[in-house]
């Protein structure tokens, strides 16, 4: 026999279990505080969240120098919850000012330790994730169409055959002008001053970053200046197809770390984000688009690096404790000399 129920039943059911009903989590957010160098392929992070359910914001803007600034001027009102992009020069800075959680991935192996930080300089925090070799890069076709033999050492850099050919980034303020200036102090000690002083009057360009630098003052095929001398890594001539190359005598070695930051309200899932950073799935995915080099010996890179993309086999290179105890010295030296 059918049953009828009334209208006035149903509806009070209905409510009953609407208040019963729990609604769904909202997903955990992280914010990925980053320099403005940052990329990876669409779908990428995505595939973390497929993972964990856990979505990335990721928030970029200036260069590893600025990035951290940032960090410490608001270490009492964090940016995020991880950090990529601290590199060799700056890390002790972001280790001594407290704005880092202890925290490495423990999926590194012993193929990955030549990239970890002494600690005391950053290693109790950071997770490499990428390195490359901060070099001099030239413009092969600007040389041979001006008839002019392309310099190769930094001697060379200030010969007047020279003179107004080179942009650098700020060592204040970039990760790859402060890795130049390393290099410049390794190979003359203390003579660099007066090799920055022969820069500037080889005219020298002084770019605030590495966008500014390649993209708009460097003369290569993806860029919009008349400069055929740039400051940047070995391992951008892969993405001009050969057309540009690289100065390996001038070469200053650079890794690059994620961390987590200290305060977040998050930090198990900020520390799943660093290890998913240090996966295949993104460290496969680095090459093409930030053009370093993946730290992970899993990684596998893509065919025209293989062809085209160097690494100086005798990079100039600081122990980190040095930099870390004259680094504020020598920005300030040198901001004195290139931007009076």
């Amino acid at each position: 026999m059918q049953r009828f129920i009334p209208l006035a039943a149903l509806a009070a059911s209905a409510l009953v279990l609407a208040g019963c009903t729990t609604p769904p989590d909202e997903p955990t957010t992280l914010v990925l505080v980053t320099h403005d160098s940052f990329a990876l392929s669409e779908g990428t992070l995505e595939a973390f969240t497929e993972q964990t359910g856990i979505v990335v914001d990721v928030q970029s803007g200036g260069d590893a120098g600025e990035l951290v600034n940032k960090l410490v001027l608001t270490k009492d009102s964090p940016l995020g919850d991880v950090v990529f992009g601290i590199d060799n020069t700056f890390a002790s800075r972001a280790a001594d000012n407290g704005v880092l959680e202890e925290y490495v991935s423990g999926d590194l192996t012993e193929a990955e330790d030549a990239f970890l930080l002494p600690a005391g300089s950053g290693g109790e925090y950071l997770t490499p994730i990428d390195s490359g070799d901060v070099c001099v890069n030239v413009d092969h076709e600007w040389f041979t169409e001006a008839g002019l033999a392309e310099p190769a050492t930094l001697d060379d850099l200030i010969d007047p055959a020279y003179e107004g050919l080179l942009v650098v980034e700020a060592a204040n303020s970039s990760s790859p002008g402060l890795a130049f200036l390393l290099a410049t102090i390794a190979a003359y000690g203390d003579g660099w001053p007066d090799y920055w002083s022969a820069l500037v009057d080889n005219q020298v360009k002084v770019a605030a970053s590495w966008s500014d630098a390649y993209y708009v003052d460097f003369s290569g095929p993806s860029s919009e200046g008349d400069r055929p001398l740039v400051v940047s890594y070995a391992s951008s001539p892969p993405f001009e197809s050969g057309v540009t190359g690289v100065l390996l005598d001038t070469c200053f070695r650079q890794t690059e770390y994620a961390g987590v930051i200290a305060g977040t309200e998050h930090p198990a899932e900020a520390r799943q984000l660093v290890d998913f950073l240090f996966s295949t799935v993104v460290q496969n995915d680095i090459p093409e688009n930030m053009y370093v080099f993946p730290v992970n010996s899993e990684a596998t890179l893509p065919e025209t690096w293989a062809e085209y993309a160097e690494i100086a086999t005798d990079p100039y290179v600081i122990d980190p404790a040095e930099i870390d105890a004259n680094r504020e010295r020598w920005i300030s030296e040198w901001a004195a000399i290139a931007t009076p």
